[in-house]
């Protein structure tokens, strides 16, 4: 039967028998597939001025930086959810990190030209290949959970893993403003991001030596079966509690790139610099992370999936607004990042959960479509999050406070200036004050 078509239930979840049997294992080496999960892929926002300024192009190429992440990741994402259910974690995770270490050392070499005509579009290059490589590894927490961990640990192994990702935001939200204080410090910053690609590749490689363990870890494990990839997404498009989730956590993802992509844009109008707008971005992550392990240690033991889920999402709601309002506002550093911090501990610790519970919905069909299809509804949605955003902007003519260099964009979608010059034709340029 395919449970969560009716609505969710705490009760509906994957759980085998009572009493476990004697041959049931867990390896200690289940934890360290999740190291090989960490990446780094978002440099360009926390420093989209400077960038702008290095490659001689304007702020909206390169927000398009991080958005083809998300463009490519809508066609790709198919493919995936069929790679992690056929050829299994193994190769999918061992591709994934080389696609990562191709894109980081490609946009590295690009500085190397000293052509500005062929700067930008190397470092796209660069930036696609790593778009390709993020469906293989975001996709994996739910699957690797399912396969080398008991039942009463799932949540908790795939909150660590899901957090993988949100660990590099972060270190680029802390190491770019540190390292790319002036348009001339971006190529040092972008080979500071290949080392790191390199070394994580290699330990993949070496280090995964099988997609799942030799002996299951529990009752569920052991009997784990799912549906053909093309008979599941049917089933799941029938479901009205999955298509519920798809839609709504779907969102949340869209605001979360949209937070993380456009944050230093929006900060740098009232007068607050890129190490602010990196701490505030740190700030989220860091918050959001405690706050998933905390809640995934709670669902692993009380299994109320649903209830966390619903009471986060109504909290993120608020934190939402207090953040669209104290952003308005200059000279409000404490509001600002305690807005930051309760975004992402409301907002971002809820991920875990909903991915979690996305596959203990829909079962019987396999954990990395389930899981697979919400990502690709975040992806679409934060792209038109992202360019409707961008379309509602004016230029400012004149702005006291900014530091935002020769471009100063109105978030509020009207001039706080008299002189409307509109957004066409907006480049980056100068430095900050």
């Amino acid at each position: 039967t395919f449970r969560g078509t009716s609505g969710f239930s705490s009760s509906s979840l994957r759980t085998g028998p009572s009493q476990p049997r004697p041959f049931w294992s867990m390896l200690p080496r289940r934890w360290n597939q999740i190291l090989n999960l960490i990446r780094i892929w978002l440099t360009f926002a926390p420093v989209a001025d400077q960038s702008a300024q290095y490659m001689k192009v304007s702020l909206e190429k390169i927000n398009w930086l991080s958005m083809v992440y998300m463009v490519v990741a809508i066609p790709l994402s198919f493919g995936t959810t069929w790679m992690l259910d056929t050829l299994g974690l193994r190769i999918t995770l061992i591709l994934g990190s080389g696609l990562n270490m191709l894109g980081a050392l490609l946009r590295f070499v690009s500085v190397l030209s000293h052509s500005s005509e062929v700067l930008y579009p190397v470092v796209m290059l660069g930036q696609t290949l790593g778009a390709l490589a993020q469906p293989l590894i975001i996709f994996t927490p739910t699957k690797l959970a399912a396969l080398w961990f008991p039942d009463h640990q799932r949540a908790t192994a795939n909150t660590i893993a899901s957090m993988s990702n949100p660990l590099g935001i972060l270190l680029a939200n802390i190491i770019s403003p540190l390292m790319a204080q002036r348009p001339a410090d971006v190529p040092l910053l972008l080979l500071a991001y290949a080392v790191p690609a390199c070394i994580i590749c290699l330990l993949a490689t070496v280090g995964i030596r099988s997609s799942a363990p030799p002996t299951p870890p529990s009752a569920s494990a052991e009997s784990s079966s799912s549906e053909p990839f093309i008979q599941g997404i049917k089933l799941l498009l029938k479901s009205r509690a999955y298509m519920i989730l798809l839609l709504c956590f779907g969102s949340g993802i869209a605001v979360f790139t949209c937070f993380s992509t456009l944050l230093e844009q929006i900060l740098c109008v009232q007068g607050y610099d890129n190490d602010f707008a990196g701490l505030c971005g740190a700030l989220f992550i860091v918050f959001g992370i405690v706050g998933a392990g905390a809640l995934g240690l709670y669902v692993d033991k009380t299994k109320k999936f649903i209830e966390a889920t619903k009471i986060n999402m109504s909290l993120t709601a608020l934190a939402c607004i207090g953040f669209s309002l104290v952003t308005l506002m200059p000279h409000q550093k404490a509001a600002v990042a305690a807005v930051c911090s309760l975004f992402g501990l409301f907002g971002f610790s809820i991920y875990p959960v909903a991915m979690e519970l996305s596959v203990e919905c829909s079962y019987p069909v396999g954990e990395a479509t389930s899981a697979g299809l919400i990502f690709v509804s975040g992806q679409v949605q934060s792209v038109l999050y992202i360019v409707l955003l961008q379309a509602l902007t004016k230029r400012l003519a004149d702005s006291p406070l900014s530091t935002c260099g020769d471009t100063v964009l109105s978030w509020t979608g009207r001039s706080h200036d008299r002189h409307d010059h509109g957004v066409s034709g907006v480049t980056a340029g100068g430095d900050r004050t």
